[in-house]
């Protein structure tokens, strides 16, 4: 009777995360749940509509895509 693989044990297998999926893990979602709980608004209100780079690229876009709607 030929043994064929080398079985597994229980001592062979290895149980259990490395500690960086671990630190991974609690990284992202510290990062998450502080995004949550941030006061700032994702919304800039009206005294901030064209102050930005962002803002004017995003015009833009709305721009291009209601001539191309047209």
């Amino acid at each position: 009777m030929t043994a064929g693989p080398k079985a597994r044990t229980a001592s062979t297998v290895q149980a259990g995360l490395p500690w960086w999926a671990l630190a991974l893990a609690v990284a992202a979602f510290t990062g998450f749940f502080a995004l949550l709980a941030s006061p700032a608004s994702a919304d800039p209100g009206p005294d901030a509509a064209g102050a930005g780079t962002v803002a004017r690229v995003v015009a833009f876009v709305q721009l291009a895509l209601g001539e191309l709607a047209a």
